[in-house]
């Protein structure tokens, strides 16, 4: 009697310790797990459920079935002409063999880690194998856009040849790939080496490309170059249509003054003639007094300009001492 006693309490201590620990799992949305039997894997759940488990003896690893997002670190890559630019690149992954996984990387930090080591090389590869600017530009859609000088900024009437020049002092290589090629590429190299690890590599995006500080010191000078051609072409424009507008006006300036002189000049012709001829007829009618007038015209404008001592013995002075004028 106490054995069977001992027995059923050492039974139940045992049922309760394997409840206790736990038979049974659950697999959540966005979860998956390998049963681990003794260090093998014995199965693999993918769904979402409640499952059972053998205590003691299989251990469940949990995995997310969820897309996660790897994020570099910026770093410094020589393009093909040898300059310095900073990339920062991140990546979306996602556990495809869970099984694989466990077997080749087992951790997620882990696999970060290896997903970063294979980026990080091929990317430093492309780079380094295309020229700066199809790793910086994404498409040749600045020179389709950029085929007047309103284009570049700047307004205003602009003759044809210095809009050709303009557009000339402004120079740009043509993309053949480009930066989104670029990225396609490096997804394309590290997907071949990924699938080891039982990963699945959904995209690699370039989150940043930007210049070192050599190398924005270079793209300044280089704009500060281009704007100062474009003043320059706008400068001689302006200084030859000034040279055109002075030109012009000095020669209507000196045919308004040819036209108001000959105007002036047959003006005064005709008050010369008319003034001759009401002469002739003053004299006609009266001569007497238009020797008078004449006389008094005469002493206003010379008396007053006259500083000398005069003999009043003059025949120029004679209606001043005679009403007679005799």
């Amino acid at each position: 009697m106490k054995k069977q006693l001992k027995f059923l309490i050492i039974l139940t201590v045992f049922i309760i310790a394997i409840f206790a620990i736990g038979p049974f799992y659950v697999i959540h949305e966005g979860e998956q797990a390998v049963v681990v039997q003794m260090g093998r894997i014995s199965r693999v759940v993918t769904e979402a459920g409640l499952y059972l488990r053998i205590p003691f003896i299989e251990e469940v690893v949990r995995y997310p079935k969820r897309i996660m997002s790897w994020n570099g670190e910026q770093r410094s890559i020589p393009t093909r002409e040898r300059q310095y630019i900073w990339v920062d690149v991140t990546a979306r992954w996602r556990i495809s063999d869970p099984q694989q996984f466990y077997e080749s990387i087992r951790f997620v930090n882990r696999a970060n880690e290896r997903l970063g080591a294979v980026i990080d090389s091929e990317v430093r590869t492309v780079v380094a194998e295309n020229y700066f600017h199809e790793s910086v530009r994404n498409s040749n859609l600045i020179l389709e856009r950029i085929q007047t000088p309103d284009d570049l900024g700047i307004t205003g009437d602009i003759d044809i040849e210095i809009a050709t020049s303009l557009l000339t002092a402004v120079h740009y290589e043509p993309v053949l790939r480009g930066r989104r090629q670029l990225a396609e590429e490096i997804l394309a190299r590290s997907r071949r080496q990924v699938p080891e690890f039982g990963i699945e590599l959904i995209d690699v995006v370039t989150r940043q490309i930007r210049y070192n500080d050599e190398l924005t010191q270079s793209v300044y000078n280089r704009m500060i170059q281009e704007r100062n051609q474009i003043a320059q072409a706008i400068r001689s424009e302006g200084e030859g249509r000034m040279v055109d507008i002075l030109g012009q006006m000095d020669r209507e300036r000196m045919t308004i003054m040819s036209n108001a002189y000959r105007e002036a000049e047959s003006i005064r012709a005709s008050a010369d003639a008319e003034a001759a001829r009401i002469y002739a007829t003053a004299y006609t009618q009266d001569r007497g007094f238009f020797e008078f007038w004449r006389a008094m015209e005469s002493y206003r404008r010379s008396m007053p300009g006259i500083n000398k001592t005069l003999s009043t013995n003059m025949d120029y002075f004679r209606f001043l001492f005679s009403s007679q004028g005799r």
